[in-house]
């Protein structure tokens, strides 16, 4: 066995994947499946997810590791049966990757509607991040499995979005979260990290970023101007960090968010 194999080597372990049925989650969820692990998709939008389980499926070469659940994670009930349903399909849960999140709209501040911030605020810090861990850590409590979280926060987690209140509020909160729930569990042996992706196209940004033609709107134009490597992430730059955070060699990482960026966060005049 290789020390990757060895170190950061998926085989025999199931990861739950929250946001399943989008762009990011489903390439992390395919790369952890191409590192040996079973997957499992949650989301709500079961088209989405039966069409990513079909690529995972292929880029691993082994559709019988690749499954999906319909959870929807506003929806605490939801959560719980999707768990239990989760843990059956291949024997236990050992990975939780809280995907799941989004925006919906872009206002001055005093033109914000507190239901669309409610809305969001929920979407992204109880249901992306919050319930999710909660139910799973008291699985793996119960079980006496050291379990492993992965939470995706945002650079609006570090520098505040302008227009998107509530998205950048909630993805703070994620990196807080993260370090609490890290704290929290260690004594189980549970790990929590996040990952802070940069600007990537993604069906919740794509009409932010870019034209109907492919080309740069002033947003996107603005986004690369503040990224030294000069280019939006790919889904694939994602995958590595995911596997490593996954495994059982960062098995002293724990309570960190780490920037995947393009060094957007060095930035400066």
């Amino acid at each position: 066995m290789s020390i990757l194999e060895e170190k950061f080597g998926l085989s025999g372990k199931t990861a739950v994947i929250t946001g399943g049925g989008g762009t990011l989650c489903s390439a992390m969820a395919g790369g952890m499946a191409r590192a040996g692990a079973n997957v499992i998709l949650w989301d709500i939008r079961d088209d989405a997810m039966a069409e990513k389980a079909d690529v995972i499926a292929h880029a691993c070469g082994d559709k019988k590791r690749v499954a999906w659940v319909n959870v929807n994670l506003m929806d605490e009930e939801s959560i719980v049966k999707g768990l239990k349903q989760s843990a059956g399909k291949f024997g236990k849960v050992d990975i939780l990757l809280n995907g799941a999140g989004g925006n919906r709209g872009k206002a001055p501040l005093v033109e914000v509607k507190q239901e669309d911030f409610e809305f969001v605020w929920k979407l992204n810090l109880l249901a992306g991040c919050v319930m999710p861990t909660k139910h799973v850590a008291k699985y793996w409590i119960d079980a006496g499995i050291k379990g492993v979280v992965i939470n995706i926060a945002s650079m609006a987690g570090f520098n505040p979005l302008s227009g998107v209140w509530a998205y950048s509020a909630a993805k703070a909160a994620v990196m807080n979260q993260t370090m609490a729930h890290a704290k929290e569990l260690a004594r189980y042996g549970i790990r929590v990290n996040a990952i802070a992706p940069g600007f990537f196209i993604a069906d919740q940004n794509r009409r932010l970023l870019l034209n109907e033609d492919g080309s740069m709107t002033q947003r996107g134009k603005d986004v690369i101007a503040h990224t030294p490597m000069g280019r939006f992430g790919q889904p694939e730059d994602l995958l590595a960090v995911a596997i490593f955070l996954a495994g059982d060699g960062a098995g002293f990482v724990s309570g960190i968010t780490l920037p995947v960026d393009g060094a957007y966060l060095c930035d400066n005049i």
